[in-house]
């Protein structure tokens, strides 16, 4: 199944996006909040699997405030998925977006491996970027290993470490072999583990087996922006669950002992998802910095 086959398919599934074309690709793109607002554009995680509809959720309560633009990666989600999938791909597609949205710079956020993108626009694009929010995100393909360790280790199920490599090397076989390796890790990722709301997120999900094979196979062996982060000049906020599985909090403070002007703040009882987990003060963390890169923004009294 092609990523562009599968496009009308979560088209219908979803139904509120726009398509819009971008570097030849049409891509699945909302906007939520005032049109003279600071822009947001968010990167979501898990290529392949993840969509648009997680930083929906978490951006859209700055809404607002704030202009949020949330979209499918090129070969995730509704969108198409012609062309490469690299980093400088995804790097020039979220480009794109802020010429299309008509910011002169924008706030890049982006979680997990939308975490990554969120690093790479910014040092590729750096003029672009007044602030970074990173969420549960690495800068080098070491938490590979880390994850690997974590997975063995844990004490909630007994993973099926041949699913495991498979979905970690970017080698599934299909949308069905994705969908099912992805079953048997998803029980890692929260702070308290509710069995029932695996199925739940099995059956959320939309599967892109492409997508996720390239950038697990082609693009995080050599992954390592470690370099580069000095360089960024943006305010950065960097927020991580301390129990995250996939991503530790030690990826974290390396990313936040890198970066010149970068917070860092652990959020104690969350996994690999606190905006979800702990929203209500993930949301105050990060409304509160981006009042200090937007001081002239009025902010609401609740989240």
């Amino acid at each position: 199944m092609s990523g562009t086959d599968t496009t009308a398919e979560f088209a219908r599934a979803e139904g509120e996006a726009e398509l819009i074309t971008i570097n030849g690709n049409r891509l699945a793109v909302e906007v939520l909040g005032p049109e003279d607002a600071p822009v947001i554009i968010t990167h979501h995680g898990a290529p392949g699997l993840g969509s648009r509809a997680e930083p929906k959720a978490s951006f859209g309560r700055l809404a607002d405030a704030y202009r949020v633009i949330t979209f499918d990666a090129r070969g995730s989600g509704q969108s198409e998925g012609n062309g490469t999938f690299s980093h400088e791909q995804w790097a020039a597609d979220i480009e794109a977006l802020r010429e299309w949205s008509g910011a002169n710079r924008i706030c890049m956020a982006g979680g997990s491996y939308g975490g990554f993108m969120a690093m790479e626009y910014a040092i590729r694009y750096p003029d672009r970027v007044a602030a970074l929010v990173l969420r549960d995100t690495a800068a080098d393909n070491s938490h590979s290993e880390l994850a690997r360790q974590n997975a063995l280790a844990s004490d909630r199920v007994t993973v099926d470490m041949a699913k495991f490599d498979r979905i970690d090397a970017g080698l599934v076989r299909d949308n069905d072999d994705l969908r099912d390796c992805w079953r048997e890790i998803l029980p890692l990722y929260d702070f308290n583990y509710d069995p029932s709301s695996v199925e739940k997120k099995v059956a959320a999900t939309p599967y892109r087996y492409q997508a996720h094979n390239y950038a697990f196979s082609t693009n995080l062996p050599g992954f390592d922006l470690k370099p580069q982060l000095p360089g960024v000049t943006a305010p950065t906020l960097i927020t991580v669950g301390r129990t995250d599985w996939i991503t530790p909090v030690s990826c974290s403070e390396t990313i936040a002992g890198l970066i010149p002007d970068s917070r860092l703040v652990i959020f104690e009882r969350s996994g690999h998802s606190p905006q979800i987990e702990e929203a209500e003060a993930w949301t105050k963390t990060v409304r509160d910095f981006l009042a200090e890169v937007y001081p002239g923004v009025a902010t609401p009294t609740t989240n």
